[in-house]
């Protein structure tokens, strides 16, 4: 599949008491396009969308990092999407190959 934007899985440790304000500000940005509030390691999983690496650069550092109660982020930039909403395959319709 080849994918006309970027799109990365950022992961986002936040101060608690500022869960809900977070939550608020991220929900306003354009390139946020999934959001989920998780438990686990981190706080928030958000799927964010960027045209290039220098747009990503520049909205995880002067949008995200910027939100007061984000305390860090891991990105995990993807590759390839075999499977999911934006190729058309979703959820439960994959054929699956005879072993």
């Amino acid at each position: 599949m080849n994918l006309k934007r970027l799109l990365a899985f950022v992961d986002i440790f936040v101060d608690s008491p500022t869960m809900d304000d977070v939550i608020k500000s991220l929900i306003q940005l354009p390139n946020v396009e999934e959001l989920y509030e998780v438990t686990g390691e981190f706080d928030i999983v958000s799927l964010v969308s960027a045209a290039d690496i220098e747009e990503f650069r520049d909205f995880l550092k002067n949008k995200v990092m910027k939100i007061k109660g984000v305390k860090s982020t891991v990105t995990s930039i993807v590759l390839n999407a075999p499977k999911g909403p934006r190729n058309g395959v979703a959820a439960g319709t994959a054929k699956s190959t005879p072993q």
